[in-house]
Order: structure tokens, then C-alpha cells, then sequence
């Protein structure tokens, strides 16, 4: 959501503090972590969720936060502790000396060009150190979205042509990175690909193979779309999460949707991208790709060192619209994956590989194949349950034929087993003493509140945390409130709505990064922005605020947490008269999306 009619900063600063600006979590057993962690949270933060410190003397921030009035306008504004640089926007090539696009508003990439660039849409990401360096990575970005006019230069396309483009600026781009100079730069590497909508992908788990899965057509499954948030797993390899797939599917002639199909939004117009029209494939009134759609909406698993690897859909982790992937290791081992599904009134999850990731792994069995998936109710009196989706419950054996159609079509499960419907449950973060946070990021419909879900509406989002039983594993929980988004609106440096992006460093901090509506303070309306939490005192500060019109996402770091890395999407909408990020304010460039590269400038960790 975008907010079109924010202040514009001073033309001094805008142009000045920008250029100035431009110049210039490792895996733990949850178990032991929680063993050595810091002892219980302050009462203060436990229940309203309304304890927010200002100047509090956190051992854990002591930055300048950003204030509300220069947390807005056409350029990015960070804290006078820090700096920042920009890397891949939108149109750099995979690798050096091939196709570039600069944000030339006469010009779009061709199709083919766009499939050796980096897309647009940055959003969750994950960076593999090269032999733990600190200065080389392979960087692994999602793509989720660019509208017609952003990409295309226009309202719909007009050709395959027109589609390819739209497509293949879509998916997941793999990059290697270095510090090289002090400034960090894509570089040249049998690493770097591009993963998009016709690339080859296959399937593994329970649902692999099945009728669910085939089309008429007998076309082979490619394709991964509207990549949101992530995963990474302890064995190195990268979780990408399909989220507002339905959208890319529409209806050329007479279509009448299943009760499925509904659940999961599919609607004759889709969202306006149009592919329907020129791409069979996403033509639901097309027979011959019947099923088409059952191929999207799920866990995509990517080896990043491995350029000729085939990208995986884990179908165990069931099929919704998937915000994140966070990856945790359990009581013996275990991999333990917990999602959200980002719609209004849907539901949290969790995913238990069946014993051992490392023993599984030794006998050739996916982690993320065999086990079991869960979703979240929330009782009043701040315990939860896991419920199991098998068919092995009566009330689901009477739904549904097997376990690959629960799985499949795992959002009706979940209604059926009686799960609590969330306000849009987005990225979950796991911190290493064994509590879980996801953000709630809004809910405009929710006319009824309950405990999980306090306010109604809830136009500004909340963030829940939790603890499970038996380190991850277990089927039970206990719940709180960790914060209000509209509780910290009377203070200058932590006001903030719309929680979205989340990850916990391994002191206690937690980064909070927002898309979506934003309060006003002192007569600002705020950009969506990226704040540090302290989980041990609820102290909250603003660390970045992004550009008018963008989304502030996705993050991750270096190995020693002294260089970070977000994105910044949709600068403006794609609209240059209200933003030219990166390139100089007045230069008129299309805005284009971009991964920024934070550091403190006194060389410190990261949210310190």
C-alpha cells in the first residue's frame, strides 16, 4: 500500500544527504542456545505488548534512531551512526559486461536480456558465506512482483514478447558478491543464475507424482513466481517462498472456479499482469492446463552453489500463499520450519522433519520430505496447539481422498481442523533463546477481536511471539502479545505500522522492517522503514527508513553482523515523479528496486 502524499524533505537534504549516503545469524541447536540464553523478558513487555523505552539505556541499541521528520521523502535516510551503499538494483547483470538496464524511462530489457539480469521485486534474501568470509557470498534474492507499468512501460501487455519480459523479471536471482575496495559489487561467477517462471523445477514429497499435480497437456512443471520471503537451511541450501500466485492466472473464456480454487483466490481477471492472455499456461479456461495452478503456492528449496541444481518444491510444507520459511533446529535434531499464510484471517504453521536432519540426510531422505505439518491455535489464555493436517483425522479423511490432497490444499485443512485466523501472518523469526515472533501486519476486516488478535480493526498490524514445548518439537505453546504497532505511535524515533519483515540476531535484537501503512507524527507520514528492538527491555529505535511508495525487506548478514543487507521495493511505485532511487533525485530514472548494504561506520555490529 502506498502513500502517495508524504511530505518531501528539503532539496538540500534530499539531494545532498543522498549522495553523501551513496559515498560513503549462524545456526544454533535451539536447545543449548536456550540453555545460555539471558533470563525471562521484563515483565514490562509481557501481556499489552505496550512497553516502548525511549533513551532507556539498552545495553543492546545505543544508535540515533532516524526521527519522524526525516523518516520520509524521495531518498533513503539512515542513523548518523551508520552508512549505507547500494547494490544490484533492478537490471544489473548476472555478470559483468552483459545486458544492463540503468532506469532509462524510453527503454525496457528485452525479454532475453531481463532472463541475465537481476529482477525486480527484492524481497527476502539470504547470504552464503564463501568459506566463512566476511568480504564474499553468494547472495540468494527473491523477485516477488513488478506491475506492467514498472516493468513493461505499460498498463498490459501486448505479446508473448511483452509476457517473457513480464515473467523473467519474476523469481530468484543467485549472485556472487565481494568486498572489493571497500565497496561490495557483483562479480563474475559460475554461480550466478537466474531461477524464473520457465525455468525447470521438480517436485519431492508427498504430493510429487500425484493426479493433483498433472495437467492434460502433459507439460513438465517450470516455474517458480511472486517470490516472497525465505528460509535458508543448515545445509546450506535456500528456501524461497511462493506467496500471491493466484494472481498470475486468469481466464479467457467460460470458467466456473472450484471451491478450491476460491479458497485459494483465483478469479477470471487475476491481478492485472495478464499472462493468461498470451501464455496458455495460466489460462484457466484453457482444458488442456487444468491443474496448471496446483503447481504454485509452494516451498521452494535452491542450492546456491550449484548453478545446475534443479529447484525443488517441498511439498510436505504444505501449499499456501508463504510469507518466509524459518528454519530452526529442534529436540534431536530436527528440522522444524515455521510459515505463515499472508492473507487476512489465515494461519501460522509449522513443519517437524520426521527424526534427525543429518540422519535423514545420510540415508538420502529430504528433511523436508518426511514429517509432519501443523497449524497454530491460539487459546485465551495464551497457550496453543499445534494441530496436525493428516489424513488420519477423521474430520480431514472425510474432506479429502489423501494426504497429497490435504497438503495440496492445506488452507482448507486448516479450516476444517478449527486453526486460528491471524491478521495477516507474515515473516517469522526465531531467536536463539527458543522464543518464535511473526509479524501481523494488518487486518482492515476484522470486526470481531480475540486475544491473538486484539484490536478490530487493526489497520497498523501487531507482532505475536511464542515458545513451544518440547524445543520446537511439541504440540503445545504459550503465547504473547510482544507489541502493538499503535502503541509506539506517541513516540518519535520507534513509531511505526505495518510489521512485516523480521530476524533475531543472536544478542537479542530484533529488526522489524514494514510495508504498508504507515502512522503520521508531527504531521509526517512516515516511509515503511526498518526499527531495532530490544527483546530483553521492548526499547524500539529507528535504524532506516526507505523512499516514498517502497516496501523495506528482506535482510540478512554477514557472518560477524558488521555488514547487513536489505531491500528496498518498489521505490515509488515505479513512478519517477515520486522517486528516482537509486539514481540522483531530478534525474527523472524509473526507480528501481535494490538491495542496500548497511554498516556502522565506526566498523560495530549491526543494530548496536
Amino acid at each position: 500500500m502506498s502513500r502517495r502524499n508524504v511530505l518531501a524533505r528539503g532539496a538540500a537534504l534530499s539531494a545532498t544527504g543522498f549522495l553523501a549516503a551513496l559515498a560513503g545469524d549462524r545456526f544454533l541447536d535451539r536447545g543449548a542456545a536456550a540453555a545460555t540464553a539471558k533470563g525471562s523478558r521484563s515483565a514490562a513487555t509481557q501481556g499489552s505488548g505496550t512497553a516502548i523505552a525511549q533513551g532507556s539505556g539498552s545495553s543492546l541499541i545505543s544508535f540515533t534512531p532516524v526521527s519522524a521528520a526525516n523518516a520520509t521523502g524521495p531518498v533513503p535516510t539512515i542513523s548518523s551512526d551508520y552508512q549505507f551503499d547500494v547494490l544490484i538494483p533492478w537490471g544489473t547483470s548476472l555478470q559483468p559486461g552483459g545486458p544492463e538496464y540503468n532506469g532509462d524511462p524510453n527503454t525496457r530489457p528485452t525479454a532475453a536480456q531481463q532472463a541475465e539480469q537481476i529482477g525486480i521485486g527484492h524481497d527476502g534474501m539470504w547470504l552464503f558465506p564463501i568459506e566463512e568470509s566476511n568480504d564474499r557470498g553468494v547472495l540468494a534474492i527473491n523477485h516477488e512482483f513488478g506491475d506492467n507499468m514498472h516493468v513493461l512501460g505499460k498498463e498490459a501487455p501486448e505479446s508473448l514478447e511483452d509476457v517473457r519480459l513480464s515473467q523473467h523479471a519474476h523469481g530468484v536471482a543467485v549472485v556472487e558478491i565481494q568486498k572489493i575496495n571497500g565497496k561490495w559489487q557483483r562479480i563474475n561467477s559460475p554461480k550466478n543464475r537466474r531461477i524464473h517462471v520457465n525455468t525447470p523445477v521438480t517436485f519431492s514429497g508427498p504430493v510429487a507424482g500425484h493426479p493433483l499435480l498433472q495437467t492434460p497437456a502433459g507439460n513438465s512443471p517450470k516455474g517458480t513466481v511472486n517470490n516472497c520471503a525465505n528460509g535458508h537451511t543448515p545445509w546450506g541450501t535456500y528456501l524461497t517462498c511462493e506467496e500471491n500466485f493466484n494472481g498470475y492466472f486468469g481466464a479467457t473464456g467460460t470458467w466456473t472456479p472450484t471451491a478450491a480454487q476460491e479458497r485459494y483466490g483465483f478469479s477470471a481477471e487475476g491481478v492485472g499482469y495478464d499472462w493468461h492472455k498470451f501464455d496458455p499456461r495460466f489460462d484457466l479456461s484453457n482444458s488442456s492446463y487444468t491443474k496448471e495452478e496446483n503447481r504454485f503456492g509452494w516451498v521452494v528449496e535452491i542450492d546456491p552453489m550449484n548453478a545446475s541444481q534443479t529447484p525443488v518444491k517441498r511439498t510436505a510444507l504444505g501449499r499456501c500463499k508463504h510469507e518466509n520459511a524459518e528454519v530452526v533446529v529442534g529436540q534431536g535434531g530436527r528440522a522444524v520450519v515455521y510459515m505463515g499464510d499472508d492473507e487476512r484471517f489465515d494461519y501460522i504453521y509449522k513443519f517437524v522433519s520426521e527424526s534427525n536432519w543429518r540422519s535423514m540426510q545420510a540415508r538420502g531422505i529430504s528433511p523436508l520430505d518426511q514429517g509432519k505439518l501443523y497449524v497454530a491455535k491460539f487459546n485465551d489464555d495464551g497457550t496453543g496447539n499445534w494441530i496436525e493436517l493428516t489424513i488420519n483425522n477423521p474430520a480431514l479423511a472425510a474432506q479429502f481422498a489423501d494426504q497429497a490432497e490435504v497438503l495440496t490444499y492445506a488452507r482448507m485443512a486448516a479450516d476444517t481442523v478449527g486453526a486460528t485466523p491471524m491478521d495477516r501472518p507474515e515473516w517469522i523469526a526465531a531467536a536463539p533463546n527458543g522464543e518464535v515472533y511473526c509479524t501481523l501486519t494488518n487486518n482492515t476486516r476484522r470486526t470481531t477481536p480475540d486475544a491473538p488478535n486484539p484490536l478490530a480493526p487493526n489497520p497498523f498490524g501487531h507482532i505475536i511471539k511464542w515458545r513451544d514445548s518440547n524445543n520446537h518439537v511439541g504440540t503445545t505453546f504459550t503465547w504473547d502479545i510482544f507489541v502493538r504497532a499503535v502503541d509506539t505511535h506517541d513516540t518519535d524515533k520507534s513509531a511505526f505500522g505495518s510489521p512485516d519483515g523480521l530476524w533475531s540476531d543472536s544478542d537479542g535484537r530484533l529488526f522489524i522492517e514494514t510495508d504498508g501503512t504507515q502512522p503520521e507524527i508531527n504531521g509526517v507520514t512516515l516511509n515503511d522503514q526498518m526499527l531495532v528492538a530490544d527483546t530483553n527491555t521492548g526499547e524500539i529505535r529507528r535504524i532506516f527508513s526507505g523512499v516514498t511508495g517502497c516496501e523495506v525487506t528482506g535482510i540478512t548478514v554477514t557472518p560477524d553482523r558488521r555488514t547487513m543487507f536489505v531491500n528496498l521495493q518498489h521505490p515509488g511505485d515505479g513512478d519517477p515523479s515520486l522517486t528516482n532511487f537509486p539514481a540522483q533525485p531530478g534525474s527523472g530514472r524509473i526507480p528501481r528496486d535494490a538491495t542496500v548494504v548497511i554498516t556502522r561506520k565506526d566498523g560495530g555490529i549491526v543494530g548496536s
